[in-house]
């Protein structure tokens, strides 16, 4: 009987969500199936690029599956969205394959070359040469597609090969993107002569046509040649040559050496769905997982969505889960990860130590450690195809465009991630270093990352896709999300597009958007008076481009977050 109404209450949720897109959108029987908002009975392919996305709704007509369409979407990112698009960088892949299979997740995530030291960044004066960290995007891509892969790895990185030869039309977005790091970095050389227009002598404007032959080159050798077109040969000496000409430290051998790796994602409930997201060396899985857990006892669906009390235990949880983030979490080859953090008993114990009318002082929840800050440069997107895999994929240079450090001949950027490890060993204060063991610095090391793809589940079929970028607020802007349509049911354009807000335990600081500033002004109030202290609003938090699958129809709903102004690609 219980099973009965479970099963009645997630129809009902699914039906609710349906219904509500189509009225806000305001498209009825006439379903769009491509832009902001998109409806497709059949594939989805959602992110920040619309030469990208529809890179991977034609490999989806083509008879390839949602991992071909990401390996696809993924390499023609790294040509139409080098902020944070890449092959010079790392991430996580999580696939929920059709029901009957276990979801699975790719670490990709860059290490630390074998010349790395444990104090290298003691004196915090290195180049950012000393930053880049062994990338690990191609390796990892291959590994997915040789997994669950159905078409040609060259058919799935032509594409990529062709926007970057051709060239392509530069939105908006990109121009913009383009312009502040040329118009920050007018000494660097190379970066001004592959992304700036004319040598970097005039900006760039909407309709503008991007080439970049040097990278088409190199993205050729990877589509005949697979990961040894990178990690081997004209592009592996290239980066050796460029190091040696910056003082970094990685060499052909630390390239040959890279190896990407399956993992088990991370599972937890809520609310009777599964919830699959990336285990460490992400940190994401685990955090989100904890915050779920602590929060699933309380009846906030019954306070709403912005009542003070809602928003006070969701920050309380944060402030928990981020703590533990600080003292647990590394890269799992180098560190026993504690598994009590994912279980319902812990989750408990954290919801219980919350109080409902007082903000728990972040020095008093771990007051020996600290947080350093992580940039905000990734990118996100999802993926589900016709027979119901679904993909969740999370990719990044660290910073804005990385290293800004373009290797010469082959056209790629290259990360800075060597800078998410620990800098000095033993030494934690207030000013923002972190110097505990578990993320410190070792040769072939995977540094810690808030990186958090997700798949929703329910009965053994994907119901919701999603992720973000953000750096640490990566955790939180999911926490949002999953809430908004687990908890309060919102529909899917609804939950992404509402206000997000981010406690990351140290500094012991809320940050909120500025429409939750705006449009709950008093319950925000009832939180200082609280004790909670609330900084002023950012203009944007992450950038969810997310799916949701109807149980029923099996309608693959795509909505590309506002916020970076995404684009959904239906069949």
């Amino acid at each position: 009987m219980i099973h009965r109404r479970q099963r009645k209450l997630t129809c009902l949720l699914v039906n609710l969500t349906v219904v509500l897109f189509l009225q806000a959108t305001g498209h009825g029987d006439e379903l769009p199936k491509h832009g902001l908002n998109a409806v497709s009975d059949r594939g989805m392919v959602v992110s920040v690029s619309r030469d990208a996305s529809e890179v991977g709704q034609r490999v989806l007509d083509a008879g390839g599956n949602a991992v071909d369409a990401a390996v696809a979407v993924g390499f023609a990112l790294a040509v139409t969205w080098p902020e944070a698009g890449n092959i010079g960088g790392g991430g996580f892949m999580l696939v929920h394959p059709p029901q009957g299979q276990a979801p699975a997740m790719f670490d990709y995530r860059e290490c630390a070359p074998a010349a790395a030291t444990v104090d290298m960044f003691a004196t915090g004066d290195e180049s950012q040469y000393r930053l880049v960290g062994v990338p690990g995007t191609v390796r990892g891509l291959e590994l997915a597609h040789r997994r669950f892969g159905r078409l040609k790895w060259a058919a799935l990185v032509r594409p990529a090969v062709e926007l970057a030869r051709d060239g392509f039309v530069v939105s908006q977005e990109l121009a913009q993107s383009l312009n502040t790091v040329l118009a920050a970095n007018r000494d660097n050389g190379e970066l001004q002569r592959v992304l700036g227009k004319d040598g970097g002598s005039r900006p760039w404007q909407q309709g503008d046509h991007l080439v970049q032959p040097d990278l088409a080159k190199t993205l050729q050798r990877i589509a005949e040649q697979g990961s040894p077109g990178f990690y081997e040969g004209p592009t592996a000496d290239a980066i050796e040559q460029e190091m040696r000409r910056g003082g970094g430290l990685i060499t052909k051998a630390d390239l040959a050496a890279y190896e990407a790796k399956e993992r088990t994602p991370v599972r937890g409930t809520y609310r009777g769905f599964d919830i699959y997201a990336s285990a460490p060396p992400s940190s994401g899985g685990i955090v989100l997982l904890e915050m779920l857990n602590a929060v699933e006892g309380f009846q906030l669906r019954r306070e709403g969505r912005w009542s003070a009390k809602t928003l006070h235990v969701m920050v309380e949880a944060m402030r928990r889960a981020y703590c533990d983030r600080a003292r647990y979490l590394g890269d799992p080859d180098f560190n026993t990860i504690p598994e009590f953090l994912t279980s319902k008993e812990y989750g408990a114990k954290l919801a219980e130590s919350i109080s409902l009318t007082r903000a728990t002082p972040s020095a008093e929840w771990g007051a020996d450690i600290y947080l350093p800050a992580e940039n905000e440069h990734t990118t996100h997107y999802s993926i589900v195809d016709h027979d119901g895999m679904a993909v969740s994929n999370t990719y990044t240079l660290e910073d804005e465009f990385g290293s800004r450090i373009v290797v010469r001949g082959a056209g790629l950027l290259l990360n800075n991630e060597m800078g998410d490890f620990n800098p000095k060993p033993g030494v934690t204060n207030a000013k923002g270093l972190i110097g505990t063991k578990p993320n410190l610095v070792a040769p072939a090391k995977r540094m810690l990352s808030s990186m958090c793809p997700v798949i929703v589940s329910k009965d053994g079929r994907a119901v919701l896709v999603t992720g973000s970028p953000g750096g640490r607020t990566i955790i939180n802007t999911l926490f949002c999300v999953i809430m908004n349509v687990l908890e309060f049911e919102m529909p899917l354009r609804e939950a992404v597009d509402a206000p997000r807000m981010h406690h990351p335990w140290m500094p012991d600081t809320l940050r909120i958007e500025e429409r939750l500033q705006k449009e709950h002004h008093s319950e925000l109030q009832r939180l200082r008076e609280m004790g909670h202290s609330i900084e002023e609003p950012p203009k944007r938090q992450g950038d969810a481009h997310s799916i949701f699958i109807s149980r029923d129809t099996g309608k693959r709903l795509g909505v590309g977050d506002l916020r970076r102004h995404g684009w959904a690609a239906g069949q």
